[in-house]
């Protein structure tokens, strides 16, 4: 086994220490278990699905709006405005 040294703050080393406590393991098991758990993550292949696939791509924002500001007119538009 391998030793590494991290460097973080105070409060965050309380809070690791607590729930490791919490869970009966170890700091260093918990970081492991994370470590193990976001590697297998990123390595998933994430599959989208027919419909999904079929839709992506065919609206166009206009340039001057984002998709919050569009979605916040429809639901407007659909209930009414905020009193």
């Amino acid at each position: 086994m391998t030793k590494l040294t991290l460097s973080m703050g105070e409060s965050v080393v309380k809070k690791a220490k607590k729930l490791a406590k919490a869970n009966h393991t170890s700091v260093s098991a918990m970081f492991s278990q994370f470590v193990e758990s976001a590697a297998t993550r990123s390595k998933q292949d994430f599959k989208i699905g027919p419909l999904t696939r079929k839709l992506s791509g065919i609206i166009e924002l206009p340039p001057n709006k984002n998709h919050k500001e569009l979605i916040a007119e429809a639901l407007v538009e659909k209930y009414g405005g905020v009193k």
